[in-house]
């Protein structure tokens, strides 16, 4: 009788310390030069994606208007990526991946997949506030979770499943919550669009994921720090491409003058919110990048559970984004979700199965 009640604590220290252990015997394993990177890369998550995010809204709060001027600067900073990739060449002593025509279509059909992602996301910020684009961008995570089931195999288990559903909840925990947020100048009918294609481009975010999984599996057969920069910089480069054409054929560079003129705080708060967003979402792209090579895709699982409150927390401050109790409901049963997602991710049955 005495010793039944002690079993779940015992389990529970027991699974502690094992964790400590491994945890200490993993930062034994690896230089102390991997440890600065991983903090340097996760910190380049949790702080340039979030700024990118409320720079966005910053950008329709002053006077923009254009889905495409968004969507573009978005993948304009591909460069960058390509400036790390190049020297990676020489520090691995490793040759560029053999661009085969089905890898080139891959790569084509990913990028005009992320250029379509973006202009979804523009539209979801040139009408929802910050804080609640951030919240239901989160459900991508649910359609990652069942693209990578349907096309990579990937395992689904109950903690992974649950996750699926409590994230749900929480995504129509927003939607009965939708008159307390909506800003002024907003219609009924724009915000009910700017939900519907936050919810889309969090699908097409989730497909995306699984098809660049896909690609590695069934083309490239390998993972490695340089590949996935190459993916990332071939699918951007695509993405640019698309979008260029699409800002071209919208007017919309010609109307950057005009807009710049309007917008609040001059000419050159206008051209810094779009230099900073540019450079803000490829510090972030390269931080996950990093991530996922340094260390796994639960880590990187888990900064994105974190990003989540830090943008919503970081809206509701800097741009007095309205938080009423149904949207911190659903900011927590957000973060359960994505711990229950991480747990399932991480669980030793998920190998074993």
């Amino acid at each position: 009788m005495e010793e039944e009640p002690s079993n779940l604590p015992v389990s529970l220290w027991g699974r502690v310390s094992a964790f400590e252990t491994r945890a200490r015997e993993a930062y034994k394993r690896k230089p102390i030069s991997h440890w600065i990177l991983l903090v340097l890369s996760s910190a380049a998550m949790l702080i340039a994606f979030p700024a990118s995010s409320l720079l966005s809204r910053v950008y329709y709060a002053n006077g923009g208007t254009s889905k495409w001027i968004i969507s573009w600067v978005a993948v304009a900073g591909w460069p960058l990526t390509a400036l790390i990739l190049f020297p990676t060449y020489l520090v691995c002593k490793t040759s560029p991946t053999p661009l085969t025509l089905k890898l080139t279509f891959s790569y084509i059909v990913l990028g005009l997949l992320s250029a379509a992602d973006n202009l979804m996301y523009a539209y979801a910020y040139a009408y929802l506030p910050a804080s609640t684009a951030s919240l239901l961008a989160s459900s991508s995570l649910v359609f990652s979770a069942l693209f990578g089931y349907l096309l990579v195999k990937n395992k689904l288990n109950a903690a992974i499943v649950n996750a699926v559903v409590v994230i749900t909840a929480a995504m129509t925990i927003i939607a009965l919550d939708s008159d307390s947020d909506r800003y002024g100048n907003v219609t009924d009918k724009q915000y009910i669009w700017g939900f519907v294609w936050d919810i889309l481009g969090s699908a097409l975010h989730g497909l995306i994921f699984a098809l660049s999984e896909l690609v590695f599996v069934k083309l490239v057969g390998r993972r490695s720090f340089h590949v996935v920069l190459e993916q990332q910089v071939m699918v951007s480069l695509f993405a640019f491409v698309f979008t260029t054409i699409g800002v071209i054929v919208s007017n919309d560079f010609q109307g950057m003058k005009y807009e710049a003129r309007s917008f609040e705080g001059g000419k050159s708060s206008y051209y810094l919110v779009l230099i900073w967003s540019t450079i803000s979402f490829q510090l972030g792209v390269l931080g996950s990048v990093a991530v996922l090579f340094l260390s796994s895709t639960v880590l990187a699982g888990v900064l994105n559970a974190i990003r989540v409150p830090l943008t919503s927390i970081a809206a509701v401050i800097l741009l007095k984004d309205p938080m009423s109790g149904l949207k911190i409901l659903s900011l927590v049963v957000t973060f359960w979700g994505f711990g229950c997602y991480i747990y399932g991710s991480s669980s030793p049955s998920k190998d074993s199965s």
